[in-house]
This record gives C-alpha cells, structure tokens and sequence, in this order.
C-alpha cells in the first residue's frame, strides 16, 4: 500500500487522481466496521454523523445509509469530488484544530489517518476538543490514528500506480522524519487524453504517540478507550462524551 494513505491537508493538485490511487480501498466494509463500532460504543439515540477530514466522500458514500451525515475537509477540490459524489450531504469547508458549525453530533469520525495533518501536539489537542464540541451528551468520537514514531520507516520508497484506458499514473515517494513529522514527497507523471505532465507535493504528518492520543481525548473531557484493531491495522482511539 501507499506509505502515505491520507490526504494532505493543503495541497490540492492530487486531488482529481485521489479516487484513482486509492481505489484498492474498501470503503464499504470499513463504513460497515465504523458504523458496527458506533452502534457499540454510543450512547446518545439519534443518528447525526459529522466525517472530520473527510477528502472525497467516499466514507460517507456508505455511511449516509445509516446517518444523516456531513462532512468537514479543508481542501476545496476534494470538497468539489465529494459533493458531486454525495450530492445530498451538506459538506463544510474548515480546518479541523478550529471549526465551529454551532451545531453537534451522535457521531464524528476521523478516518484513513488524516489526524496526522494536525503536525503538532499542540493542534492534535486542538482538533480533538473542536471534535469533542461537537458531540451530543452520550455521543461518540472515533479516530483512526496515523502512524506513531516507533511505526513509520524513515527512509521508506514506495511507489503506486494507476492504469486506466483515459489515465495514466505514477507516484512515487520517499519519507524522511524532521523532528516529530513524518514527511512524504510525492511526485506525479500524471498522462491523460490532453498530454503528459508532472507535480510534486510535500505532506507533513505529525507523529503522536499512544500517550499523546489518550491524553488529548481526555483533556478534550472525553472517556478514552482504545478501539478494535482498526480498519487498516493502525487501531482506533473512542472518545464517549458522559450523557
């Protein structure tokens, strides 16, 4: 698999090829597992769902049978893919160490990693009390976690490609760790019907320990536990806010 797995939170020129890249992923079952987990854990009775960091929309594409669902993603373009995708879902543009939509949730979930992108301890807490806010009394936080120090190769090469009668790809990558992020460099040749071209985007994903994660939901007045395995293997952090 690709060593990244998230989507970065400010570069944008991926996000067209994001559906393409990813398409070995299954969003059904791990919508089914999110959604099984939920049913488990939760303690409020309604069925509001708000998708922190939510890229393309394609959790939601599944969760939606089951929530009255909104996603939340800082990235205009992925946004543009996911209301086309789910034209029914109100979707909210926002970074996610500071959204405020006055309103809170059953459930919110942060899916494939994408808490990585809040780089620091100090915006990691953050993000998880902008979360935490938006819970109803009994409702729950779930988050798939990045990779930790202990987990991520610093001098990893990984490459993906995408061959498709109208799209031709290659992305290549190499990680390096400075300080505490770990930092992908993606580079693109990207061939379509209109000619061959190429980019490059640095992702910068911060590294927070078990520790770290328990410890913001806590602060963020939450009872932490830790999940299941997970979807993809990296585990899950429940946050329950007290009914």
């Amino acid at each position: 698999m690709p060593s990244g797995g998230v989507r970065s939170r400010v570069h944008t020129a991926s996000a067209a090829l994001y559906d393409a890249l990813y398409r070995w992923k299954d969003y059904r079952g791990e919508a089914e597992r999110v959604h099984a987990v939920i049913q488990e854990h939760k303690r409020s009775a309604g069925n509001a769902l708000l998708d922190v960091a939510c890229g393309t929309g394609a959790h939601l594409t599944h969760l939606r049978r089951w929530y009255a669902a909104e996603g939340l993603e800082i990235s205009a373009e992925m946004l543009a893919v996911a209301r086309q995708r789910c034209p029914d879902v109100r979707f909210h543009q926002a970074d996610m160490t500071g959204f405020d939509l006055g309103r809170q949730f059953d459930a919110v979930v942060c899916l494939f990693g994408s808490i990585g992108y809040a780089g620091t301890p100090e915006r990691l807490a953050a993000a998880l009390q902008a979360m935490a806010r938006h819970l109803l009394p009994g409702g729950l936080l779930l988050l798939e976690p990045w990779l930790g120090p202990d987990d991520y190769a610093p001098r990893g090469l990984h490459a993906t490609f995408v061959d498709e009668p109208e799209l031709k790809v290659a992305r290549i990558n190499a990680n390096r760790i400075e300080g505490r992020l770990s930092v992908l460099e993606f580079h693109y040749l990207v061939g379509t019907s209109d000619g061959v071209h190429s980019f490059a985007e640095r992702h910068e994903l911060g590294l927070f320990t078990r520790d770290e994660y328990l410890a913001g939901l806590r602060a963020a007045g939450l009872e932490a536990t830790e999940g299941p395995e997970g979807l993809i293997g990296r585990g899950l952090y429940l946050g329950l806010r007290a009914a």
